[in-house]
């Protein structure tokens, strides 16, 4: 069903307003009468009928209006996408620049040494390869945004066990989390079903917790839990680490908003990582807030629940 414009819905509703009040006066008779009869006098009839054209008047005038303020809207709306796609095409350049400048500069520099120590030669390539990884996983983040803004009528939707992936991103991250020194506590019940995609289910968890594994800090817990609502799962991704600024907080979740940039490459990190979150939230049927109070970052979202039991 096609949704209706702002313009519509105002003259739909101005219309059912004058529509209410046309029915009351047929019934009624400016509220006189108990019960429908016809009207006594030929001056009834004159109001009710210059009524109507003032109705007929008053909504033509109104549906142009309407069509004017949809244009208006569109056109308001489809520049600030075009402005957000400009910005967007440029951090994509920018984020691009810098791992393409790397393997470039690194590949080059071996093609014109030729006598250049095997352990040279070695550092170089290593070097080569952590920048094209870094490239493809920028790649695959804004691959995966795509998908989500353009097509997601085209991601499967099914039951999907959130207690048994969340096991599984936690075994994935047991080196990660040993060479920090941290503890992960997850409190989750058995059998959370939610109906969603796996794919971007996985994304969630796993951008938050190697969110947390980069920046919580050494020696820090991180902790997971969830509560059942009437329609929705609501999950808690809390970590005790250094946390952020309040000024740093609305902005988490744009994308390739960094609060370190200089940090946050180092540790291979995208910028897109919290924005899948959110937008894959939403495309679930839920939203996502953060906090932070300077001793940890606590992740607050809700997905809806499988039909199935």
């Amino acid at each position: 069903m096609k949704k209706l414009t702002e313009g519509k819905k105002m003259w739909m509703s101005v219309m059912g307003v004058f529509l209410a009040y046309a029915l009351i006066f047929i019934l009624f008779e400016d509220y006189d009468r108990q019960f429908l009869q016809a009207f006594d006098e030929v001056s009834d009839w004159h109001l009710l009928i210059f009524s109507i054209a003032v109705m007929l008047l008053l909504g033509v005038l109104l549906y142009h209006y309407a069509r004017r303020m949809d244009e208006r809207i569109s056109r308001e709306q489809a520049e600030k996408e075009n402005a957000m796609r400009r910005q967007l095409t440029q951090n994509i350049a920018h984020e691009l620049k810098t791992p393409v400048a790397s393997i470039l500069g690194y590949t080059d520099t071996i093609l014109d040494n030729p006598g250049m120590t095997e352990q040279t030669r070695q550092q170089f390539i290593v070097r080569t390869n952590a920048q094209a990884r870094r490239l493809t996983a920028l790649l695959q983040d804004i691959s995966t945004l795509n998908r989500m803004d353009y097509a997601p009528e085209m991601l499967t939707m099914e039951r999907v066990d959130v207690s048994a992936l969340v096991a599984d991103i936690i075994e994935e991250t047991t080196l990660a989390v040993g060479e920090k020194q941290m503890k992960v506590l997850n409190c989750l019940p058995e059998d959370i079903c939610v109906k969603g995609n796996w794919s971007l289910l996985y994304s969630i968890f796993r951008n938050l917790m190697d969110n947390a594994i980069n920046y919580a800090g050494e020696g820090t817990t991180i902790s997971i839990t969830a509560e059942e609502q009437p329609q929705h799962w609501a999950f808690t991704f809390r970590d005790n680490g250094i946390g952020i600024s309040a000024a740093h907080l609305p902005r988490i979740f744009e994308r390739f908003y960094r609060i370190d940039k200089g940090r946050s490459r180092s540790l291979g990190g995208t910028g897109l990582g919290l924005a899948i979150v959110k937008n894959a939230v939403q495309l679930h049927g839920g939203h996502i807030t953060a906090t932070s109070n300077n001793t940890g970052l606590c992740f607050n979202f809700t997905l809806k629940k499988s039909a199935e039991r």
